[in-house]
């Protein structure tokens, strides 16, 4: 049995290091976005107003299908919603 720890789901999915850190960038984003959406919307369509997409995108994102949303596409709808996106980039341990 392998007991191999790993700092994150991402790292333990993926394949690869770049794969993980896109994936876990986008999860983020996708977390934040729900959590603006509750909390200041009352429908998705209203949602889908505000950000500037379909309510069908809205109810995909909503639901975490992480694999139809690209980085720049959830960049675009957080700062649409009011959000400040900021990356760090740091030396990997």
């Amino acid at each position: 049995m392998n007991n191999k720890r790993f700092t994150s789901v991402w790292d333990a999915i993926e394949n690869t290091p770049a794969e993980a850190a896109s994936m876990k960038l986008r999860s983020s984003l996708m977390a934040a976005l729900r959590d603006k959406i509750s909390a200041e919307t009352t429908s998705q369509s209203q949602a889908a107003e505000l950000l500037g997409v379909t309510q069908p995108r809205i109810s995909d994102l909503m639901r975490g299908k992480i694999d139809l949303f690209g980085l720049d596409t959830l960049v675009d709808m957080a700062v649409a919603a009011g959000l400040n996106v900021e990356l760090t980039v740091s030396e990997a341990a």
